[in-house]
């Protein structure tokens, strides 16, 4: 079940999404970034945040937000994160297209993905499964922790 996101969701979100920033490999966000200033990033008022749950706890999480303002206002952009106990069961799948369903809904037409690091492989097989394609790719965007410089992609799909 995938349903928005509230306040008391907070420690559950900060479990999945400690390992992630920790790490380091995925997210341009600094590596000691606090729980508040994760939760207030995650939870933001310019976004519409979710959990998805099962086995009676939230298992991912992701947020769905305007990719700019103004003119480009009508493409959507995400962020999604998986408890590292529940990866590889399609959480992050149905998370996603719950986020094409919800965008549809609030307006969007399409949506993009502006720094997906390259070494993320599953994340690239997934999007570029769900329809995703590669529209651009800044070189040494990204300082990955054990591989060093890695490229970032821009990621786009209409909806």
């Amino acid at each position: 079940m995938i349903r928005p996101a509230v306040r008391q969701d907070g420690a559950a979100i900060w479990a999945i999404l400690e390992p992630v920033i920790r790490a380091g490999e995925t997210y341009a966000l600094d590596r000691d970034m606090s729980r508040d200033d994760a939760l207030a990033y995650w939870l933001g008022p310019d976004r519409a945040s979710f959990v998805a749950e099962g086995e009676g706890r939230v298992l991912g999480t992701y947020y769905l937000r305007a990719n700019q303002a103004g003119g480009g206002a009508h493409v959507a952009n995400c962020g999604y994160a998986t408890h590292p106990e529940a990866r590889g069961r399609g959480i992050a799948r149905a998370m996603a297209e719950h986020s094409f369903t919800e965008a549809r809904a609030r307006g969007f037409r399409a949506m993009q993905f502006n720094f997906v690091v390259s070494s993320n492989a599953p994340a690239v097989r997934l999007w570029h499964a769900l329809g995703f394609a590669t529209v651009g790719r800044v070189p040494e965007a990204f300082e990955h922790p054990a591989q060093g410089l890695v490229d970032a992609l821009v990621l786009y799909r209409p909806l």
